[in-house]
């Protein structure tokens, strides 16, 4: 299986939850569709999903809950 690494659309904050205080969109292990979000960027109080190029199974993020971000920057692997 090969790893493939998921980046967000534009630059901004990456939020690894729906909501605060939320659990995570995804854990270890957990199936992940292609097109389902796996974690959000805020850019200017706008919150821009970041999606699952393909389906597979969640492997880890690679970013910490609101780090800053950019659009070529990998945040999480879905093994595929």
């Amino acid at each position: 299986m090969a790893i493939i690494q998921i980046v967000p659309p534009v630059p901004g904050i990456l939020y690894l939850s729906p909501t605060p205080g939320a659990a995570l969109f995804k854990q270890p292990g957990d199936a992940v569709a292609a097109g389902e979000t796996v974690a959000l960027v805020e850019v200017m109080k706008s919150f821009l999903p970041v999606e699952a190029e393909a389906a597979g199974t969640f492997v880890r993020y690679l970013v910490d809950n609101e780090a800053n971000v950019e659009p070529d920057q990998a945040v999480c692997e879905i093994e595929g």
